[in-house]
């Protein structure tokens, strides 16, 4: 074990502590080191875009319709020169299946992709832009994926409640990134698409646009131009991390059958799904202990423990700690965060 990190996550009555053990290995050395620097200079946690697919989350389907629609308007009046002409609800963003609309989903990632750029090359839209109007085009990115999250959970909760996604992305303002080396592709590969209960993810989804596995899902197992205007391989990192609280669907019929199709997607479209290099899946750099966070390993008990601690309130590591007290509900959240990308 290289280190040893804790998580407070603040109820309405006490805290529960989450105990994670840090893997030693080139990948994780790495992380460990950009979440020190984060901790250090106290950078501002996204405490709206934390908890995903948790379908009894007060981040209903109509309040994340309404943060859409509230930064199309916010982008429409900034005089950028870019327009977009839509409107978000349930009704026009869920079909008849309970599923998300992926059509309409890909659409608002476009305008995303558009108004932001990609790294190292920002749009004209966002370099034009002030500081209140690059809040609301991010936005755009956070909110999207956080509805998918949501609307899956809500469709897995009724027809195969053990499935349900939830996760809690570790993402914070202007983090600085590092660089992959060829060393740390051997974290990623096919395999470790299949997440497990309480692994610790680095976060490296920081390339903008869809992932190989993203496309195959969403998209009838098509590329379409729509979501690879800039589907790339991942070259750098954060500190940024993801805790899986979704069961490990790897050993189950149905998920093996669908990671040979995913594999003979990828030889179809030109990729070789033995090339790491293309940064697919998810690396781990640490495990959550399960048994002295929460007292069990059953996931329905450690569900019904996060559905009432859903604020982050404090993060340590042998170097040092860090409060957060704030919360994503705050009246002037919004203005907080924009004084601190400042």
């Amino acid at each position: 074990m290289l280190d040893h990190i804790e998580i407070d996550l603040r109820g309405p009555d006490n805290v529960l502590t989450v105990h994670i053990d840090v893997e030693d290995n080139s990948l994780s050395r790495k992380w460990l080191t950009a979440l020190n620097g984060i901790i250090r200079d106290d950078l501002h946690l996204e405490k709206n875009y934390c908890f995903l697919g948790f379908p009894e989350s007060e981040r209903t389907v109509d309040y994340l319709c309404t943060q859409m629609n509230r930064a199309v308007v916010a982008i429409n009046n900034a005089n950028l020169g870019y327009i977009i002409r839509d409107w978000f609800s349930p009704s026009n963003t869920i079909i008849a299946n309970g599923d998300v609309d992926h059509d309409h989903m890909n659409q608002l990632h476009r305008y995303f992709e558009d108004l932001q750029g990609v790294s190292g090359a920002m749009s004209p839209y966002y370099t034009a832009a002030d500081d209140y109007t690059r809040w609301h085009i991010r936005q755009l990115n956070l909110l999207c994926h956080e509805y998918e999250s949501l609307v899956l959970s809500l469709r897995k909760q009724r027809e195969a409640p053990e499935w349900q996604r939830p996760s809690q992305l570790m993402c914070w303002l202007n983090a600085p990134r590092f660089v992959l080396g060829k060393e740390d592709y051997e974290f990623f590969g096919i395999e470790t698409i299949n997440r497990k209960l309480g692994g610790v993810y680095v976060g490296v989804n920081k390339a903008i646009g869809k992932a190989h596995w993203e496309v195959f899902n969403d998209e009838g197992r098509s590329i379409v131009e729509l979501v690879t205007t800039s589907m790339r391989s991942q070259t750098e990192a954060a500190g940024d991390f993801d805790i899986e609280w979704a069961n490990n669907p790897g050993t189950f019929p149905w998920q093996i059958k669908k990671l040979a199709e995913f594999k003979q997607w990828l030889i179809d479209n030109g990729f070789d799904p033995a090339d790491k290099s293309l940064t697919i899946g998810h690396p781990q750099v640490a495990q959550v202990d399960l048994k002295r966070s929460f007292g069990t390993t059953d996931y329905r008990a450690i569900w019904k423990q996060l559905d009432s601690h859903q604020d982050v309130y404090r993060i340590s590591t042998s170097w040092g700690e860090t409060i957060y007290n704030y919360q994503w509900n705050d009246t002037d959240y919004a203005e907080q965060q924009i004084r601190r990308l400042k």
